[in-house]
């Protein structure tokens, strides 16, 4: 029996910054990871290799440049499968290596093998040998994260019918491909392979995507996406899903036949928990494998000294507030400075479709819910000289302010860069600033960063000027 102060399982981005924080404090640390390389889902089969892919598509086919030299244009005419891994392969092993050096530096011990519980403080791993080894702390945190869906009446071959993680093995690019699901995962798919020329259709029940998004620029990257040639079939169940002639067809319940090469399912993922005998201590999760917490802002279960964190605890499911959460999760753990572990109120969202979306705070939507009088101003990215020496033809951000207080609600970005720009307007956010920020401050130029201060202009015209305040002598 090995004794520690603080055993992590799993060793993705709350993992990582949770054990690396509590060791930074000199406790004794131990990493649990079931497979053979640390990383988790973040690094071999989700966030990393994904970006990845997408940033080796706008590259290699010359998307970027396409406004100024035409549709035809391309930087290699015949993009295979190799060519999208070899850039990948190198990503991900520099993330490897990196990661193993930042445990290695900070003494945090990692064991590779599968963990379970014996009891609420014992945990007994199985490692790559076959020998079992047990490991008794006085803090766990589970931070195991999730895998894609896979429903019993999908004849899923790894080939033609795929998940998200399948997406990231093919032998070669498919000339046609169905996505079922529009969530963040199949927009994001849908957009890179069409980039890449590549047949797309979009499968989704529901009647519209993205719903936490702001309704305005989810239709403008709809217009996008059908302008680019993706065929969205949304309000339409799947009837069934099968192998045809070489390929796959998906059946809708109105009739209608989608044949293409590849099928991809990518509408939910599960909680990577059914391993980990949760009923020896104490915890239960749901019909998707998540664990709910017993209290949201320090991330403790309802066994006060097992923690989670992560995908596995459900939204927002993204690396950057796993990391968060790991490293909040061990400050509450270990008796930490309160203000220490207290999180911002609002966080960037980051949908690496082609175009980008990011957003912070909220919609046009919820703040029409909560009764909030307000002003919304736009700047269009081809506005900007930036836009136009880059060839953005498309591209916008949309600024939300009270009309009170004038302080900024909600920041909302498609375009080039968008993930990036976004940070701009969540500091201005959590720091309550105002619209006065943005048309008072000089932005570099020329930069997309300056349609703040269009946007934030723009806004400004609309508003009374009682509302308007001391910008009133301000105009475009």
């Amino acid at each position: 029996m090995i004794s520690c102060d603080l055993l992590v399982i799993g060793s993705g981005p709350a993992g990582k910054r949770a054990a690396i924080q509590a060791a930074k404090w000199g406790k004794k640390v131990y990493v649990i990871e079931k497979n053979s390389e640390v990383g988790g889902v973040t690094v071999h089969t989700g966030t990393i290799p994904s970006k990845t892919l997408r940033e080796t598509v706008l590259n290699l086919s010359g998307w970027r440049e396409r406004a100024f030299y035409g549709r035809s244009y391309r930087v290699k005419s015949d993009i295979t499968a190799n060519d999208l891994r070899q850039r990948m392969d190198i990503t991900l092993n520099h993330e490897v290596d990196t990661l193993e050096h930042q445990f290695a530096r900070n003494n945090v011990n990692i064991v590779y093998g599968i963990a379970h519980f014996i009891s609420p403080d014992v945990i007994e791993v199985e490692l790559e040998e076959g020998e079992k080894q047990q490991y008794r702390a006085s803090r766990i945190l589970i931070a195991t994260g999730t895998h894609p869906y896979r429903p019993d009446d999908i004849p899923f071959d790894d080939e033609r019918i795929i998940d998200s993680d399948d997406i990231l093995k093919i032998k070669q690019v498919p000339k046609s491909i169905t996505i079922i699901g529009a969530g963040v995962i199949g927009v994001e798919y849908a957009t890179i392979f069409s980039a890449l020329d590549v047949k797309v259709t979009l499968v989704e029940p529901r009647n519209s995507m993205l719903d936490f998004i702001d309704r305005e620029l989810v239709d403008d990257l709809m217009h996008q996406m059908r302008d680019c040639g993706v065929n969205m079939r949304f309000g339409q169940q799947v009837k069934s899903v099968g192998l045809e002639g070489g390929g796959s067809v998906v059946e809708l319940e109105n009739g209608r036949m989608i044949y293409s090469e590849v099928t991809m399912f990518a509408a939910g993922r599960i909680g990577n928990t059914s391993g980990l005998k949760l009923d020896n201590c104490g915890l239960e999760a749901d019909s998707r494998g998540r664990l709910s917490l017993a209290d949201a802002n320090s991330f403790q279960t309802v066994v006060p000294h097992i923690y989670a964190a992560g995908d596995v605890i459900g939204f927002p499911s993204l690396a950057s507030t796993s990391m968060e959460q790991g490293r909040l999760a061990v400050f509450h753990a270990f008796d930490k400075d309160a203000f220490a572990y207290s999180a911002p109120d609002y966080f960037p969202y980051g949908i690496y479709s082609v175009p980008e979306l990011s957003t912070v705070g909220m919609s046009e939507e919820e703040v029409v819910e909560r009764g909030i009088a307000f002003e919304s101003g736009i700047c269009r990215f081809r506005e900007t000289s930036r836009g136009q020496i880059m060839g953005l033809d498309h591209g916008m951000m949309k600024l939300i302010f009270s009309m009170k207080t004038r302080r900024l609600l909600g920041a909302h970005i498609l375009g080039e860069g968008a993930t990036e720009l976004i940070h701009i307007g969540q500091a201005v956010l959590n720091l309550k600033g105002t619209l006065d920020y943005f048309v008072e401050n000089t932005f570099n130029y020329p930069t997309l960063a300056e349609a703040y201060k269009v946007a934030a202009l723009d806004a400004w015209n609309k508003m009374p000027q009682s509302a308007a305040g001391k910008s009133q002598q301000q105009s475009n």
